[in-house]
């Protein structure tokens, strides 16, 4: 499982819905991945401290802030260009086992208190965000311990 998580000010997903202040979340399924995978990555972001305190420094997170999450599936964040310049995407997970995967890290995070909205799994979607700071993260199922 692999996310890429954006601090945003605001974001939107069509089809799907939007949130202001919080993180954007592209969220990409691995075969292999696992439920304690999607809890434990959901755990960790919800905690990751991204958010600037009073100090300026990153101390606060998401649930600190009380920001949101949009949660969007990205399957092509498994791709593996090593050969050729035609990515394969053989890593990702099939969308019957994906889905379920990302519905539980969605759920997860709701079950951590942060309020959720996410775009629609498996539909070509546009995706509109304003990143806070920049900041960008990339953060694996292996990280999430």
């Amino acid at each position: 499982m692999k996310a890429v998580i954006q601090r945003v000010s605001r974001a939107a997903v069509t089809p799907g819905g939007s949130i202001g202040p919080g993180l954007c979340i592209l969220l990409g399924v691995a075969a292999g991945d696992t439920a304690a995978d999607a809890d434990a990555l959901a755990a960790k972001i919800a905690r990751l401290r991204i958010f600037a305190g009073e100090d300026g420094r990153f101390d606060r997170s998401l649930l600190d802030t009380g920001g949101a999450a949009l949660v969007v599936s990205q399957f092509t964040l498994l791709a593996d260009t090593r050969k050729g310049n035609r990515p394969s995407f053989a890593d990702a997970a099939r969308p019957e086992e994906a889905e379920p995967l990302y519905e539980g890290f969605v759920t997860a995070l709701r079950d951590a208190g942060v309020a959720v909205e996410t775009g629609v799994f498996g539909a070509r979607m546009e995706v509109e965000l304003v990143n806070d700071g920049p900041v960008t993260i990339v953060l694996g199922a292996d990280q999430a311990g």
